[in-house]
């Protein structure tokens, strides 16, 4: 690995431990080898879901949910918004036919700790299509199993436009536009200037720059250590989410 390379790759580790020991996420592991790497992750939403809800119901409001953000026959715009919908306001589903319909609350939004948060990082993600290129992402985040957040890394010398404009790339369908169908927030950032955040599809110029009304005292940090702090810990992050 190249000097570079070795100070990025410090740069995400060092984030890692802010998201697992200072924002209490759970870490995933490294999915850069690990195959099948989806914005649903199935197994992780089931297991949350349970104990919640019935088997049946679950099994039908994942369904609902994975054909939704798997429409390819709409615009990622509309895509992204009718996956808002369901994160937002439930899964609307029966057991079957005759059954009275029961809403299924993907995310619980009253009671942040009571969710799985969770990033992966160095996530390989399969291109769109058989044209497609495969993408690798610096970090996602999952609530519950759905990809929500993404986050793209680089060193201190390197403009945090950079990293925007790799989101963007990112989000092209020669690479892999589908995996940001449940995308709410993505981001870019380094230590010298911080963290810029938008949603899909938010062109560079309009990435936002966090402005916190009050910082708290104490031991001086980075400025991206900073910003991922205000904007990621887990009741200002579902906060952003819910009233966006």
């Amino acid at each position: 690995m190249s000097i570079i390379g070795q100070i990025e790759r410090a740069t995400q580790k060092r984030v890692v431990k802010l998201f697992t020991q200072t924002l209490g996420y759970d870490y995933l592991g490294d999915w850069h080898e690990r195959p099948n790497n989806r914005n649903i992750e199935e197994n992780f939403l089931r297991a949350w879901l349970a104990g919640r809800y019935d088997d049946a119901l679950i099994t039908r409001a994942i369904a609902e949910l994975q054909r939704v953000a798997g429409d390819r026959s709409r615009i990622p715009y509309d895509v992204n918004r009718s996956v808002y919908e369901l994160l937002r306001y439930g899964v609307k589903v029966s057991a079957g036919a005759g059954e009275n319909y029961h809403t299924i609350r993907l995310i619980d939004w009253a009671n942040p700790e009571a969710n799985h948060f969770a990033i992966a990082e160095e996530v390989t993600v399969s291109g769109a299509d058989a044209k497609s290129s495969a993408k690798r992402p610096d970090i996602v985040l999952y609530v519950n199993g759905i990809a929500l957040g993404v986050l793209e890394l680089k060193r201190s010398t390197v403009s945090v436009s950079e990293g925007i404009r790799q989101n963007l790339d990112n989000q092209k369908s020669m690479f892999i536009r589908p995996f940001f169908s449940t995308m709410q927030l993505v981001m870019a950032g380094n230590d010298t200037e911080g963290l810029r955040y938008g949603t899909t599809e938010t062109r560079e110029k309009y990435y936002l720059q966090w402005k916190e009304p009050q910082e708290a005292p104490g031991v001086p940090i980075s400025p991206l250590d900073r910003d991922l702090i205000h904007i990621c810990r887990k009741d200002r992050f579902l906060e952003l989410l819910h009233d966006c």
